[in-house]
């Protein structure tokens, strides 16, 4: 288990140690190695636990799997890298108390929280071209203000879908010489730059549906993308914030850095299989690498920033905010 990943934050646990083994000792959670020397790993007052999220190789005994429908314990399973499995869910939990919450957010209520999404998306936008040494990206900033001030979602989307637009014109200017920008394409995608776009789109969205998982949010009811069977329209709106300095940044990196070349891909367009094992590990470290929270003004990995924003809608969502404090960082 990892202090830097959260361990105990807001009523969740979180177990990455391999091996591991959850057990109960009276009114506590008990954490052990069990594979190592280390003994127990950590103690957790059961009554202050609703959630418990375990990656990879760690198990629950018998008796605890029964301590946790008794006191009402979700208990989520994510592959070692973060992608979710399945949950147990106990008779008596707290996901109603939040699921019902989230479903009776107003019209109004939604547009307020995707509002201030898209506009973080907006600012993140601007951000990475000015890290790029792209200039003239005042018209971004005047679509972002008239996104903050819409009075319905299909406003709010024709902002969105104007400031891709601006910013996509941008994004070969951000690129080595031997790779180019045209256009976005996504079905298939057209070119290399457009390939890696679409994956790492996709790796984030797992990444967003699995935090949502994490704190009980129904990944499925979104706030501005329309609601379709098998759609996690909920992690497409807060994947919105993540996908200029996260996703689009971690692409350009592979390219500018000549991690991946041209030579790595199929004539499909896709990742060769050694190519691909490459883009696994490159992207699992970088979204261990640390940044500044605008928010919180303390240092989080991107995997832990995911979560945090988690944590913001939930509470946002629940009452205990008075708004959602989207991902946006202005430099």
């Amino acid at each position: 288990m990892k202090a830097s990943d959260g361990l105990f934050t807001d009523s969740v646990l979180f177990v990455t140690t391999q091996g591991a083994q959850i057990q109960t000792d009276g009114g506590k959670i008990v954490v052990y190695d069990v594979d190592g020397e280390q003994g127990a790993l950590g103690t957790f007052p059961i009554e202050k636990v609703d959630t418990i999220n375990v990656f990879g190789g760690v198990n629950f005994t018998t008796p605890f799997v029964a301590k946790a429908n008794e006191h009402g314990i979700v208990l989520n399973y994510f592959t070692e890298i973060g992608n979710y499995r399945g949950s147990f869910v106990p008779e008596r939990n707290t996901i109603a108390e939040v699921r019902r919450a989230q479903y009776a957010l107003s019209e109004k209520d939604e547009l307020t929280i995707a509002s201030a999404m898209i506009d973080a998306k907006i600012r993140n936008a601007r951000t990475l071209l000015s890290r790029k040494g792209v200039t003239g990206t005042d018209d971004l900033a005047a679509i972002g203000d008239r996104g903050t001030s819409v009075s319905n979602k299909d406003d709010l989307r024709g902002v969105e879908g104007e400031a891709a637009e601006r910013y996509f014109g941008r994004l070969d200017e951000t690129l080595i010489e031997g790779w180019t920008f045209e256009t976005r394409s996504k079905r298939p995608p057209e070119d290399h730059i457009n390939s890696l776009l679409s994956l790492t789109y996709v790796m984030m969205k797992n990444e967003v549906l699995s935090a949502l998982r994490c704190y009980n949010l129904d990944p499925f009811l979104g706030v501005l993308h329309a609601d379709r069977h098998g759609r996690p329209s909920l992690a497409l709106d807060l994947q919105e914030e993540f996908r200029p300095l996260f996703c689009d940044a971690f692409v350009m990196r592979l390219v500018n850095r000549r991690t991946l070349t041209h030579d790595q891909f199929k004539k499909n367009n896709h990742l060769t299989d050694d190519a691909f094992q490459v883009y696994l590990d490159k992207f699992d470290d970088y979204m261990k690498e640390t940044f500044t929270h605008p928010h919180f003004d303390y240092e989080v990995s991107r995997r832990s920033a995911i979560r945090q924003q988690v944590i913001l809608l939930r509470k946002a969502i629940t009452g205990e905010l008075d708004a959602y404090h989207a991902l946006a960082v202005n430099r």
